[in-house]
């Protein structure tokens, strides 16, 4: 009867830890590195659905993907990670695409509010039924 809850619940919990991994990424863009070292990282979450086309299954985070260290090498001979020749390193991370993911995962967060809404104001409404 709550199957739906548990769902929407689930993809919730993906849709907030996409979130966070999409905020991570946004707020390490600038983050520089030594040309000796990896930049950040881009993270990525890896959702899994669970008991697929079941109707009771619902969504899972299956685990965290990784880009590239390897970044992007720019000429700033005066920050104080610069190497000999002033180069640092950044991430190579599109800010674009990252708005576009925090998007999509704001948006697949408020429906998944919004179908528990739904479903709870419907089993309240049942319970009224029985009240009458």
């Amino acid at each position: 009867m709550f199957d739906g809850l548990d769902i929407s619940g689930s993809a919730l919990s993906v849709h907030r830890r996409w979130m966070d991994a999409v905020s991570d990424n946004i707020a390490n863009i600038n983050t520089a590195s030594p040309t000796d070292g990896e930049a950040f990282k881009e993270r990525m979450v890896v959702a899994q659905a669970v008991d697929y086309g079941s109707g009771e299954g619902g969504v899972r985070v299956a685990g965290a993907a990784f880009g590239s260290g390897e970044g992007r090498v720019v000429y700033q001979p005066d920050h104080p990670l610069a190497d000999a020749d002033g180069n640092v390193r950044y991430p190579d991370i599109d800010l674009g695409e990252q708005m576009t993911q925090l998007i999509m995962a704001q948006r697949g967060y408020q429906a998944n509010i919004a179908a528990m809404e739904r479903a709870t104001n419907a089993y309240q409404a049942a319970l009224q039924f029985g009240k009458g």
